[in-house]
């Protein structure tokens, strides 16, 4: 009891230490000749900022230094220069195949992810009777926790007794499988992590669909209409183009989404014969082999391939994305 009731007290202290911070940066900056707006404005924002710079912008500063030292959590770290990139890259056993997973995961559920939430979103999108209970449905996944998820996936998975293999038994049958191990065979690891991805199709993604789909003029449909378009001319060249920025949206969310899956496959802890994703295999690094100057290199390089493909996407958004009142030259 006790222990909760100093939780409590702190709960209740930092907002008032933040306030208290607030007022000084203010009363600092009117001192030295700021103007009142900017002055209020700055020491509003204050302690954000300085949360930021402390629990996001130095570690992330410390981490790329971290990734040239030799660093065990214990200890001072010791300069290696670039020792652990090259041991990463040629003698690291574990990270070209963790490199291969975690791509091949992005790559296929991606797609999957932003073309099933756009479709369950546009049969949302219709107005008929009880349509609210649905969306409410749709949208539960979003709340449910990821620990939760996963354990029921892997309940789902089990090769005795999981569901999937009981529904894929007759085929199994026919073809003259025996029951799939999907956690513990390499081969199918891929296959049920892409499975499980399906999940994400539901909650928070197809509800900004849905909100990109009533945002269209309901006028470009009637005028479409008029001049005899069918359905699919247009989803083409009406839906499309105007819901392209939460298409975009939705693919960049995606992709640093997958390519920092951790948490799941943690939970359902699959055969590493597959190799384990880059998340896992900093984590396993850093606080379990106490390598923490390979884990930030490592977590490093998986910064500049999310970062690469986020590029990618954004260099090709001149030929998909249509921005309302934009000239296209």
């Amino acid at each position: 009891m006790e222990q909760y009731i100093g939780t409590t007290e702190r709960w209740l202290l930092t907002p008032v230490v933040l306030m208290f911070l607030a007022l000084i940066i203010y009363f600092l900056l009117r001192k030295i000749g700021w103007k009142v707006r900017a002055a209020t404005g700055f020491a509003l924002i204050s302690p954000w900022l300085i949360g930021f710079i402390i629990f996001t912008a130095f570690p992330l500063i410390y981490s790329l230094y971290l990734s040239f030292t030799n660093y065990s959590l214990f200890g001072t770290p010791k300069w290696i220069g670039l020792k652990n990139y090259i041991y990463i890259f040629t003698s690291d056993y574990e990270f070209w195949p963790s490199v291969r997973l975690t791509l091949l995961y992005a790559v296929f559920t991606v797609p999957i992810g932003v073309i099933g939430s756009l479709l369950i979103a546009m049969l949302l999108n219709n107005r008929i009777k009880g349509i609210g209970v649905f969306r409410t449905i749709y949208y539960l996944p979003a709340v449910m926790p990821d620990v939760a998820v996963a354990l029921i996936w892997r309940w789902l998975f089990n090769s005795q007794s999981g569901l999937i293999n009981y529904a894929l038994s007759p085929f199994l049958k026919l073809f003259h499988i025996g029951k799939i191990d999907w956690f513990g065979d390499p081969k199918y690891v891929l296959w049920a992590f892409i499975i499980m991805s399906v999940w994400g199709i539901f909650g928070t993604n197809t509800v900004v669909f849905l909100a990109g789909l009533q945002g269209v003029p309901r006028s470009l449909y009637e005028v479409a209409d008029l001049d005899g378009a069918s359905p699919w001319i247009k989803f083409w060249n009406i839906t499309i183009p105007q819901i392209s920025p939460v298409i975009l949206l939705q693919v960049v969310m995606g992709i640093i989404s997958a390519l920092q899956i951790f948490t799941v496959a943690m939970f359902v802890r699959p055969t590493t014969g597959a190799g384990i994703f880059m998340n896992q295999l900093i984590y396993n690094r850093g606080f379990t082999q106490l390598h923490m100057g390979q884990a930030s290199a490592i977590a490093w390089v998986l910064f500049l391939i999310i970062l690469a493909f986020t590029l990618l996407v954004f260099k090709s958004t001149p030929a998909w994305v249509h921005y309302e009142g934009e000239i296209k030259r």
